[in-house]
């Protein structure tokens, strides 16, 4: 088995804890954004549509606009419009 320089150890197990640390940060913020949305249903809003309102939020107006041209016209072709 090959080993590593200590420098490259001590390097390696700073770069594992680190990511180990993002990994439960990351937890920890998708656990509150859950408790978010949670909060947001309790006052009586629809959780699916506020997510779409969030991705939405996300475009530019002419990529919203590109989309829902796109939906329309898919929507029209399967019977819906």
């Amino acid at each position: 088995m090959e080993t590593l320089h200590d420098s490259a150890q001590k390097q390696l197990k700073q770069f594992i804890e680190q990511i180990e640390r993002l990994e439960e940060d990351k937890k920890n913020i998708s656990d509150d954004i859950r408790d978010k949305y949670g909060e947001i249903k309790a006052v009586g809003f629809d959780t699916k549509v506020v997510r779409q309102l969030i991705k939405l939020r996300k475009l530019s107006a002419n990529d919203r606009e590109e989309m829902d041209n796109v939906l329309h016209t898919y929507m029209h072709a399967v019977g819906m419009e």
